[in-house]
């Protein structure tokens, strides 16, 4: 990417909507990038990459998308299109061809899910604020988890059929302090997407909670920069 990329895509995980990222929105436009928040169904990972598709043909240009956590899977899937110019992972995760959520998190210690009758996973809310958000505040933790949005089980089962991160830069916000994608793994993930990592001490929620740090990553993306592996971990 040579300079500036103006144009952002952000894009949600499971058990949250797009208004989550309204604080890195507003760090992001107060940059002067033209900024576009896309609304995952969170019905299949095929509904979920159509959303994403559907909101990169009105770009106007290069275009940087972004995915936190189960919308690392979306976005790798989606991030083929022509104008994708680089891939930024939020405490994410990071498949390659022929992996799926499910895959990654295989042997993992398993999220405290509740499944409904019709196959959508909720997370269970009395736990919710102390895995997902435990650096917010307990009522915002609270609220977060009642107003979640359940994802159904087929979606992390699904498998991606392409990893763009192989030729397209990636960068990954590790979240240091995360309790539903352990930072090992995360690292991992990263380190074999050849991606720049910076370091955010936060939680799952991270982009919420350390909003302009994150602003920050991706504003480094977008400039095209790749972080020196001596560099500080970026904290609030």
């Amino acid at each position: 990417m040579n300079g500036k990329v103006k144009n952002i895509v952000l894009v949600h995980g499971a058990w949250a909507d797009g208004s989550g990222w309204q604080s890195v929105y507003d760090s992001l436009r107060a940059r002067g990038y033209s900024v576009s928040i896309v609304q995952n169904p969170l019905t299949s990972l095929a509904d979920d990459v159509r959303a994403v598709a559907r909101v990169l043909a009105r770009q106007d240009g290069a275009t940087l998308l972004v995915g936190h956590s189960y919308g690392g899977v979306v976005i790798t899937e989606a991030g083929d299109a022509a104008n994708v110019v680089g891939l930024v992972y939020g405490a994410a995760f990071v498949p390659d061809a022929g992996e799926s959520a499910a895959k990654l998190i295989e042997g993992g210690e398993p999220a405290p899910l509740q499944p409904s009758a019709d196959g959508f996973l909720f997370f269970n809310p009395a736990l919710f604020p102390q895995i997902f958000a435990h650096d917010l505040p307990a009522t915002q933790g609270a609220f977060l988890a009642a107003s979640q949005v359940p994802a159904a089980g087929a979606a992390f089962a699904a498998p991606v059929s392409k990893a763009p991160w192989r030729s397209k830069p990636s960068w990954y916000v590790l979240s240091t302090e995360d309790r539903v994608i352990p930072p090992a793994a995360q690292r991992q993930m990263a380190e074999r997407a050849h991606a720049a990592i910076i370091e955010v001490h936060g939680s799952h929620a991270v982009y919420i909670s350390q909003a302009v740090a994150v602003a920050d990553a991706i504003d480094a993306a977008a400039r095209g920069a790749r972080p020196a592996a001596s560099e500080p971990p970026v904290h609030p």
